[in-house]
């Protein structure tokens, strides 16, 4: 059973890309239930933006608690730089991808992004076993 777990084993050392990975996990677990909410009508179409920035604020926070426990220090550094990377990364899909324009008005989301990882990285350091 070691020999499999080994083989098979997905482990991210680097605090931010370990961050980055549950954040964007999160996003997708978050994306599918909205989706399934939408389909059963449950959620209507006008509402999704509001659920839409908050699967992405959970996200944020989310990541940013990893990023901040597999540092164990540094967790606001850590946590914003999680924050940036996941909102520069979600620009550059929605640019290539959905092939919306960059603005001000795009950018300004990292401000929200940065302060979301921050607070989930000091959370994370607080969280960390010692």
């Amino acid at each position: 059973m070691h020999l499999i777990r080994r083989i098979f084993a997905f482990r991210l050392s680097h605090p931010t890309l370990s961050g980055l990975w549950h954040a964007f996990l999160w996003m997708m677990i978050g994306a599918l239930i909205l989706s399934l909410l939408l389909q059963s009508g449950i959620l209507e179409e006008e509402d999704l933006t509001l659920y839409t920035y908050l699967v992405h604020g959970i996200s944020l926070v989310a990541g940013g608690v990893v990023s901040g426990k597999k540092a164990r220090q540094k967790g606001l550094y850590q946590g914003s730089l999680t924050g940036v990377l996941y909102g520069l990364l979600l620009l550059l899909v929605s640019f290539l991808a959905l092939d919306n324009a960059l603005g001000v008005r795009e950018f300004a989301l990292l401000i929200p992004s940065l302060f979301l990882g921050a607070v989930g990285g000091v959370f994370g350091v607080n969280f960390a076993k010692k």
